[in-house]
């Protein structure tokens, strides 16, 4: 224990003390002893200290390696340390469940006998490498089992440094073959399974456009069916007219009974009026097919391939389509000339038009000021085709404009639209034709679709 006395003693330099009086002796003796105890104190006080921190280090060293062990314990992958030499130093729960050894069998083994024997010459260069800090990516090889089955692995390389950045060994991760085969197959599953969905998705939109324009498409085949069906009653009584008169020829009528006949069934309007019947049919008929060709395009476009068509005539047609179906009736504006052939896949680029155009008509639909709605239609050309679908509607909010065509997404209240229109109309302009679908604002007012193609205008 550390003696106080009663008065502090303050320490002078021997040559001042008196040495020969016993008093003064005593007091530097006694003073000796406080420092000393004093300084054992510091040192106990110290070494407390010192082994608390020690002990927390352990501690925290302890957990560490708890920590290390489980993030080993929990890899599926294999995991091999060895040192520069090629000798095995640690190997992760993986390894041993994988070839059917426990580590402690393995510290200290070369690295090769972990594989099967036509891979040694492979495996003997991994530490050439490593010095060079040459590491090795995706190297297949084969682990030994215990009970010498092989092991298909793709196991990468790579150089290990100590606490000086120098090469210290090398760490070789790998996974079996058949988990990445299986991952392959499932990932090759599920992009099958994206592209049919997607298929789907397009052909659902395909559909729900194919269902708004009933109307203007059931319009477009009635005019030239009901021509057909007016000719059909005309050549119906010409049939008959014609049976009587020649039955009249048949059974012998003389030449005035003939004359007669002829008159009374006007014979010779009948004649003349025939061609134009049946050329009139005709072009009827041709109408209703090449509405059912351009049907046809529309709803399989995936079964075509690029061929010539007058983008003009079909951007034409697509309003014609549209606008009969609704109950917006905007006033049309075409900039374009009276045919322009190009080379591309007629149906996708009619459904792009049909979307595009719809798209405008319901912006109209949104519009809040009593201003007439217009609809320009433009085509242009400079190192590639340009066909411009603008209105003079609300517009769109510029936070909107980067989320246009992105899918799902849509302005129009719940249950008014999936928002796939215009991400499928994107992804067929893009990936169907070549070409690219952008938006814009008008500073008059309005948006602006522009369609953008190859220039390729003949075969």
């Amino acid at each position: 224990m550390t003696r106080h006395s009663p008065t502090p003693l303050k320490t002078a330099p021997l040559a001042m003390l008196n040495i020969d009086q016993p008093g003064a002796t005593q007091a530097v003796d006694e003073q000796t002893w406080i420092d000393v105890i004093r300084k054992m104190d510091a040192i106990y006080a110290d070494l407390v200290h010192y082994q608390v921190e020690l002990e927390r280090k352990n501690a925290d060293l302890e957990n560490t390696q708890r920590f290390i062990r489980s993030v080993l314990a929990s890899i599926s992958d294999v995991l091999i340390v060895c040192d520069l030499n090629g000798r095995i130093q640690q190997v992760n729960p993986a390894l041993e469940q994988a070839i059917g050894a426990a580590e402690e069998d393995l510290l200290g083994q070369p690295l090769k006998t972990l594989f099967t024997p036509e891979f040694h010459p492979r495996i003997d260069n991994f530490p050439d490498h490593i010095r060079t800090d040459d590491a090795l990516i995706d190297c297949e090889v084969s682990l030994q089992h215990v009970n010498g089955d092989p092991i298909p692995l793709a196991v990468n390389c790579s150089v290990r440094h100590d606490h000086r950045n120098r090469p210290s060994g090398f760490v070789i991760t790998g996974r079996p073959l058949g988990e990445l085969q299986r991952a392959y197959r499932e990932l090759a599953q599920a992009h099958e399974s994206l592209k049919a969905t997607q298929q789907q998705l397009v052909q659902s939109e395909k559909m729900a456009s194919l269902g708004r324009l009933v109307a203007g498409v059931a319009h477009e085949l009635n005019n030239p069916i009901s021509f057909l069906y007016a000719n059909m009653f005309a050549l119906d009584d010409y049939e008959q007219r014609l049976t009587r008169y020649l039955t009249a020829i048949h059974n012998g009528a003389g030449r005035e009974e003939r004359e007669a006949l002829r008159r009374e069934l006007d014979i010779d309007a009948l004649m003349k009026d025939m061609g134009s019947l049946v050329g009139g049919s005709r072009e009827g008929a041709e109408r209703v097919s090449a509405i059912v060709q351009n049907l046809r395009r529309f709803s399989t476009p995936q079964d075509q391939k690029p061929s010539e068509f007058d983008l003009a005539a079909l951007a034409r047609q697509a309003v014609s389509w549209v606008l009969k179906a609704s109950n917006i009736k905007p006033r049309i504006h075409y900039d374009m000339p009276e045919t322009f052939p190009i080379i591309n896949n007629e149906g996708h680029i009619h459904q792009i038009l049909i979307n595009l155009i719809q798209n405008a008509l319901d912006a109209f639909q949104e519009q809040e000021n009593q201003r007439e709605p217009q609809l320009l239609i433009r085509l242009r050309e400079d190192d590639q085709i340009h066909i411009d679908i603008a209105d003079n509607g609300p517009g769109i909010r510029e936070a909107d404009l980067p989320r246009l065509f992105d899918p799902f997404f849509t302005t129009k209240p719940v249950g008014s639209g999936t928002g796939l229109g215009l991400y499928i109309s994107y992804g067929l302009a893009t990936e169907q034709c070549g070409g690219a679908l952008t938006v814009r604002n008008r500073r008059q007012g309005g948006a602006c679709f522009t369609l953008s193609l190859p220039g390729e205008r003949e075969k």
